[in-house]
C-alpha cells in the first residue's frame, strides 16, 4: 500500500489515524473473537507497527477510539434520515430503515466484534449512550404520530429492529427485510394518525 500523502503534517496524521481506525473496524467486522493486535491493525492499514504508537498507546486505547468514532456516526446517520421525513410516522419508519441499512453495511458486525474484544465497561457505557441517543427521537416521533404509549412502543420497535438485524446477518436480503418491516409497522402508524404533516 502506498504511503499516505497529505498537504500538511496535521492532515497526514489525521489520514493515518483514520486508516488505523478503519483497519481495526475491518478486523473487528471479520468475526474474529480476539481483539486485533496493533501489529495486525498496522499491517492492514499499510503502516509500520511502531507508527501505531504515535496514535494509540495500547490495544485497549485503540478499541476505545473505535467505540468513540463509531457510535456518534451511527446515531448521526439515523438522525439525518429521521430529519428528512415529512411526517412523524415517516420518521419512525426512517428510524427503523436507517438502523437496518447500517446493519446491512456491516456496522453491526463491528459492534459485535467490539462486544467480544473491547473492555466491558467502556463498551457497555458507550452502548448505553448510543441507545439512549437513538431512543429519545424515536419516542418523540411515536408520541407525535399518535401513539398512546410511545415509551413501550419504542421498546417493541427496537425488538423489531433486532429481529430484522438478525435476519440480515443470517443472509436474508436486506431490501426484503426492510420492506417486511415497513409492511409490519406502516398499518399501525397509519391507524395511530401518524400521517399528519410536521408543523
Amino acid at each position: 500500500m502506498p504511503r499516505i500523502q497529505a498537504a500538511t503534517v496535521a492532515e497526514h496524521r489525521s489520514l493515518q489515524r483514520r486508516a488505523l481506525l478503519d483497519a481495526a473496524r475491518e478486523i473487528l467486522a471479520s468475526g474474529q473473537t480476539e481483539a486485533p493486535s496493533l501489529s495486525a491493525v498496522a499491517q492492514r492499514a499499510g503502516l509500520a507497527r511502531p507508527s501505531v504508537y504515535q496514535y494509540f498507546r495500547s490495544r485497549e486505547d485503540l478499541l476505545e477510539a473505535v467505540i468513540a468514532d463509531m457510535f456518534p456516526r451511527w446515531s448521526g446517520f439515523v438522525a439525518q434520515r429521521m430529519d428528512r421525513a415529512a411526517t412523524a410516522a415517516e420518521q419512525v419508519l426512517a428510524y427503523v430503515d436507517a438502523n437496518l441499512e447500517l446493519v446491512a453495511q456491516g456496522e453491526h458486525a463491528v459492534m459485535r466484534g467490539l462486544a467480544m474484544a473491547a473492555p466491558g465497561a467502556a463498551l457497555a457505557e458507550s452502548s448505553r449512550v448510543l441507545h439512549e441517543q437513538l431512543r429519545v427521537p424515536l419516542v418523540d416521533a411515536l408520541a407525535r404520530s399518535g401513539s398512546t404509549q410511545p415509551e413501550h412502543m419504542a421498546e417493541l420497535i427496537q425488538a423489531v429492529v433486532r429481529a430484522g438485524s438478525q435476519m440480515i446477518e443470517n443472509g436474508v436480503p436486506p431490501d426484503g427485510v426492510r420492506e417486511l418491516v415497513k409492511q409490519l409497522l406502516a398499518p399501525y402508524l397509519h391507524a395511530a394518525g401518524g400521517n399528519r404533516p410536521e408543523k
